[in-house]
């Protein structure tokens, strides 16, 4: 499986690009993975030109196609403003809007203080959540004075450990037949499937699909004593 890193740090060394690669270590330890670090200090020029031009550069177009076509991905971010930054934003701007539809993503960010941490909430999650991934429940904040501090490995290693099940499980299924899974999940026996059907309530709606569809007035009668 193909695990891409993007990491948005601006120094060297980065604190950003640190939490990246331990991230990514940890998620190695849980699965089988090939690991591509995408570092987008050497895109920023590619980017604001796409933004002008409507054109990646090269270089830019294989951080692209990286991203699209990886099995998972651990996204990092320093805070700025008490968001992520510009550059990281900026590259998830010229992605295809669907290139995350169902990708597997872990979202960390590094800030000086830990009162940032709640970044990872208010503004990481909704950004991949909008464009469809299925991102990770542990998020991981690294704050100055995290590193070296208990905690920062534990929670790196939950994280990592969610993000090498989901990718394993989601891998597991696109290797399967699409169709026939598809056909084995509605080969049930007619006569069983009316056994255990639940009768429609008076006035209910039974579609092709066999979903019940009950009027809200039904639905709030039934609450009423």
């Amino acid at each position: 499986m193909k695990l891409v890193v993007v990491s948005a740090g601006l120094s060297v060394p980065s604190s950003t690009r640190l939490l990246a690669d331990r991230l990514a270590a940890a998620t190695a330890r849980h699965a089988s993975v090939d690991v591509e670090v995408v570092e987008l200090r050497d895109l920023a020029v590619d980017i604001a030109h796409n933004f002008t031009s409507g054109f990646p550069g090269r270089a830019l177009s294989a951080a692209l196609e990286a991203v699209t076509e990886a099995d998972g991905l651990i996204v990092v971010t320093p805070v700025f403003s008490a968001s992520y930054s510009g550059l990281f934003k900026s590259f998830f701007d010229v992605l295809d809007p669907d290139a995350l539809s169902g990708k597997p993503v872990l979202i960390a960010a590094t800030g000086g203080s830990a009162r940032h941490s709640l970044v990872l909430e208010h503004a990481l999650r909704p950004l991949f959540a909008y464009l469809r991934a299925v991102v990770v429940p542990t998020a991981v904040y690294a704050a100055s004075e995290d590193w070296g501090a208990e905690g920062l490995a534990e929670r790196i290693d939950r994280a990592a450990g969610e993000l090498g099940r989901l990718m394993e499980g989601m891998g597991a299924v696109r290797g399967d037949d699409v169709a026939d899974a598809a056909d084995a999940s509605v080969a049930v026996d007619t006569d069983t499937a009316a056994a255990i059907a639940p009768r429609p309530l008076d006035g209910a709606r039974v579609s092709a699909d066999r979903f019940t569809v009950i009027p809200f007035e039904q639905q709030l009668a039934a609450l009423r004593p």
